[in-house]
């Protein structure tokens, strides 16, 4: 059977079962390792991509409930020569250490900010607070979701 999936701008026809988990199809099929495996049950966000502009635990999603549905990857927001500006805000403030969690933070806060461009500490507590991580970054991660929010922010322009 032929899965038709939207992913990161591009249209892709995989020999894959509907019922795979998105993120097996991402990983193993598209070579496509911004979206980590975690705990595989949808609680940690290492495996988060953007459906629809909607963060998504891709680890419980059957890859054929999103076809012909927009994915977005870690990949597919920017690159190194150009990183979104999620991305660069999360670098300017070096909100990383072991980086497992990082893919789904920096997914997290593109969503986030998609739908609350200025966004309190505690809403932006609230919108990571099921992402989880255990390296002591916490406070750089608030400090890079707030940047990013200044980075995004339309009125600056």
């Amino acid at each position: 059977m032929t899965l038709t999936l939207h992913v990161n701008g591009r249209t892709h026809a995989l020999a894959a079962p509907p019922d795979a988990p998105l993120l097996q199809v991402l990983r193993n099929d598209l070579g496509l390792n911004g979206p980590k495996y975690g705990c595989g049950l949808g609680e940690c966000g290492a495996c988060l991509v953007l459906v629809d502009g909607v963060a998504a635990r891709s680890c419980v999603i059957p890859a054929g409930g999103v076809a012909q549905r927009e994915i977005t990857t870690l990949e597919g927001l920017g690159t190194r020569e150009h990183p979104h500006p999620v991305q660069q805000a999360f670098i300017d403030a070096q909100a990383a250490q072991c980086g497992y969690c990082l893919n789904g933070m920096v997914v997290a806060t593109v969503a986030l900010l998609r739908r609350m461009p200025r966004p309190t500490d505690e809403q932006v507590r609230a919108a990571l607070s099921h992402n989880l991580c255990r390296c002591g970054t916490h406070l750089e991660i608030l400090q890079a979701v707030h940047h990013a929010a200044e980075l995004t922010d339309p009125s600056r322009s």
